[in-house]
């Protein structure tokens, strides 16, 4: 594997994000890299034909800021930026990935099939047919 400067970490919070996490807390360590913690919040701006307040954008925001800083490292002594932006999450996660630039990018995958990948599609596997850089997805801890 080529040396890993910058770890990208697109989060959701989701028990997948969080296994992704550890896989890239440990490889940000063993590496000596630059570990980058994402959180994409996407507000929705119309729904059913009713606009949403700005209040309750704001909220949002509010509440991925919050987590974000409450994401702390799992391996002693690591260093993690944090970033939060609003936007589409793959269009997101793929422009910050260009923009560090990325040598990889760590992230969850629910592991959705059938209608709901239909309905809800897959941000993982979209990143993973466009990003500029290798993708690790984590569907689970690793025992």
């Amino acid at each position: 594997m080529q040396n890993l400067r910058t770890i990208l970490h697109p989060t959701d919070f989701s028990e997948p994000a969080k296994a992704a996490w550890q896989t890239a807390c440990a490889l940000a360590r063993f590496y000596g890299a630059r570990l980058v913690a994402l959180h994409v919040v996407f507000p929705l701006t119309a729904a059913y034909t009713e606009v949403i307040p700005t209040e309750a954008i704001e909220q949002q925001i509010a509440s991925g800021r919050q987590a974000l800083e409450q994401l702390e490292p799992t391996e002693a002594g690591l260093a993690v930026e944090k970033r939060l932006e609003t936007g589409d999450p793959v269009e997101m996660i793929l422009r910050v990935a260009g923009e560090l630039p990325a040598d990889l990018i760590v992230m969850g995958s629910h592991g959705r099939t059938g209608l709901a990948r239909l309905l809800m599609g897959s941000v993982a596997e979209q990143v993973v047919r466009k990003a500029p850089c290798p993708v690790l997805v984590v569907k689970r801890p690793i025992s």
